[in-house]
């Protein structure tokens, strides 16, 4: 293998792993935030109290978990796809699928996305957003944060899968 397809393989994995790390951590914060749920319906319905900072704990933990496993979710390929000819396809015909989904709409959508919402983020994070509900939580900038960090990882897991493909369609390119 040639340094060029060292380089592939390194970084696809080194991507992937940190991908996945994400992903696992977020899968663990599933339980808490069911018990959230849980608690924010039980106090409210069953006691007749609510209390605003759970109730945004819960909401923002969902996004938070939404935002940071996207990417795990698409490095493992588990996102929703019209397959009307995908899988009849050959790997060299996906992977060509793959690669042109990738860079015309993955990649145009994260940096729109990204572009949008730096400037958000940094100017909550500057001023240190608090929540705007009394009694809301005291952190509101880290969520708009993640929508950042969203973008970097989805855009990090297009680059590793742009190059899984990269691999298919160009076989030869890695010999000497």
């Amino acid at each position: 293998m040639t340094s060029i397809g060292e380089f592939v393989d390194s970084t696809t994995s080194g991507i992937d792993r940190l991908v996945s790390a994400i992903g696992r951590a977020c899968s663990w914060l599933l339980l808490p935030m069911v018990l959230l749920a849980f608690s924010v319906v039980a106090l409210r319905y069953v006691f007749g109290v609510g209390f605003p900072w759970l109730s945004e704990a819960f909401i923002w933990l969902n996004g938070a978990i939404v935002l940071l496993a996207s990417a795990d979710v698409l490095r493992m390929d588990g996102h929703v796809r019209v397959d009307l000819a995908y899988r009849k396809m050959s790997r060299r015909q996906r992977a060509m699928v793959d690669l042109c989904g990738t860079w015309l709409l993955l990649m145009p959508m994260v940096v729109a996305i990204g572009y949008l919402a730096w400037p958000i983020a940094l100017g909550s994070l500057m001023m240190l957003e608090r929540s705007p509900t009394p009694d809301g939580l005291p952190f509101l900038y880290v969520i708009k944060m993640l929508v950042v960090a969203f973008c970097v990882l989805l855009a990090l897991q297009g680059i590793a899968n742009s190059l899984r493909a990269w691999r298919v369609l160009r076989p030869m390119a890695d010999r000497p």
